[in-house]
């Protein structure tokens, strides 16, 4: 998955912004990943229309903005990388019940700060914040920084999962907290797959 095609093939099973912002990388449960949708701006800003991020218009904004200054999207699309090494390191931690790291939650304080600092409050029954005002090339990054402090300052942190069958990550909605998959149509299958045909074997050979 390596086109703008690619992105919109990739399931939203994270049940937060910036968990399927994390799980723009594929691959088995522990290890390197093996595939990246996001390979250039053109891709941050396709996946940021998919996940409703940004409007249609916010995209194609940003796509001149992509012509008018390259060099400006360029720096956007290598901090968004960053950032999602360090949302990944974090929500790995906490999935695993470890404690991420203080020099990567101090960098994550700051990438809110950064990202609040381009905010405004609007009123939605209660107040939320938006970024509807700013036009700069890291906006697709800020909703996600803010979901991510978001969901660490508020919870639910014992939800937080990795999946058994590949490397996403996810919140586990569930009402008895015992998902297992990133998604039943994909890992889940998969590994009924597999103890079906581990179960025949076994039988075969009895």
């Amino acid at each position: 998955m390596e086109t703008v095609e690619g992105v919109r093939r990739l399931r939203l099973v994270g049940g937060n912004l910036a968990l399927d912002f994390v799980n723009t990388r594929t691959g088995p449960p522990v290890g390197p990943p093996d595939d990246d949708v996001l390979t250039g701006y053109p891709e941050l800003l396709a996946w940021a229309g998919y996940a409703g991020v940004l409007t249609d218009a916010e995209v194609t904004r940003s796509h001149r903005r992509r012509h008018d200054d390259p060099d400006d999207t360029q720096a956007a699309f290598l901090r968004s990388l960053d950032v999602r090494d360090r949302l990944d390191e974090v929500f790995r931690a906490v999935a695993s019940g470890r404690s991420p790291g203080r020099s990567t939650l101090a960098r994550l304080r700051d990438d809110e700060a950064d990202a609040l600092a381009h905010a405004r409050l609007d009123r939605a029954g209660t107040f939320v914040w938006s970024w509807r005002d700013d036009h700069t090339a890291a906006r697709p990054l800020r909703p996600v920084v803010h979901a991510a402090v978001q969901l660490l300052t508020t919870g639910p942190l014992d939800r937080i999962k990795g999946c058994g069958g590949c490397r996403f990550v996810f919140l586990d909605e569930s009402k008895n907290r015992s998902r297992r998959w990133c998604s039943m149509d994909d890992c889940g299958t998969a590994e009924k797959a597999r103890r079906y045909v581990a179960a025949r074997r076994t039988r075969a050979t009895r």
